[in-house]
């Protein structure tokens, strides 16, 4: 019996739902171990397949998707092959989801953990390898941040892969310079403008339930709309880019310090975008 890790073979770049914290944008970096008798060429399993099946059945259905734990308190949740419609109470109002079905994840948990996750994709793994692959580990944490970060969701209607999801999100660090020096402080004060917030582009803003704000678009993958209520929900003129989140939030703090505001934002771990007012 031989064990081979791969640490570090993706991030996964996702949402889920929350009882009490709603809806929850999330980037876990994924560990693997596969253990099993060598094969002919003396491996458990080529380097090379690892990355690129284990990636292909992780991005087909988690990476850029909503998770939701089937077994919540106060969830429904009903659809088919196309359509899912999904209501969840939370303490200051409701969350009402319509999106197509390829966008949603249903896991069969209370609620979505890392351990809940990593059992389940344990399974899916191990059934997609070889013969001599006898035990598959994952392993699913988030990036060790020295400093503030938020989680966020948003949907990107005018992309032509999976962030058009109006549901998908990120566990991002910022990091902001004002006057040529790094302020701490205001990281931090944005982290929790930021903290498991819904970010909407006006231009895809409806009527909603008193208390509550909604955004409905069509996208290539069809019919997305989200209602959540108001507090959960800060809304930009723009599309929800990372490039225009790092040109707005610079924006909003050099008027509000009357100071030069550099931005560095990120958007789940290692890549964002960088903006000076």
């Amino acid at each position: 019996m031989a064990t081979l890790f791969v640490n570090r073979l993706t991030n996964i770049d996702f949402a889920y739902l929350d009882a009490e914290r709603g809806l929850v944008g999330e980037t876990w970096l994924m560990d693997v171990e596969l253990s099993g008798d060598l094969d002919a060429q003396g491996m458990v399993f080529d380097f090379g397949h690892v990355k690129r099946e284990i990636k292909r059945l992780v991005d087909a259905r988690y990476d850029h998707a909503l998770l939701v734990p089937l077994a919540a308190p106060g969830l429904e949740f009903e659809g088919d092959d196309a359509q899912v419609a999904i209501e969840l109470a939370l303490p200051d109002g409701q969350l009402s989801l319509q999106s197509p079905a390829e966008a949603v994840t249903g896991i069969h948990a209370p609620s979505i953990t890392a351990e809940a996750l990593a059992g389940v994709l344990e399974v899916e793994i191990g059934a997609a390898m070889p013969a001599n692959v006898e035990a598959v580990r994952v392993r699913l944490e988030p990036e060790v941040i020295d400093g503030a970060y938020y989680h966020y969701c948003h949907g990107l209607k005018l992309h032509d892969g999976n962030c058009q999801r109006i549901a998908h999100g990120h566990r991002s660090q910022v990091h902001i310079e004002r006057g040529g020096t790094r302020d701490v402080a205001l990281e931090a004060d944005w982290a929790a403008r930021w903290a498991d917030i819904f970010l909407g582009t006006a231009a895809d803003e409806v009527a909603a339930a008193d208390g509550h704000r909604r955004f409905a678009y069509d996208a290539p993958q069809g019919r997305f709309e989200l209602e959540l209520p108001t507090r959960r929900v800060e809304v930009i003129d723009t599309e929800t880019t990372v490039e225009n989140l790092a040109a707005y939030i610079a924006a909003s703090l050099a008027l509000r310090t009357g100071e030069q505001i550099r931005v560095r934002a990120f958007e789940g771990v290692g890549k964002g975008a960088i903006a000076l007012n």
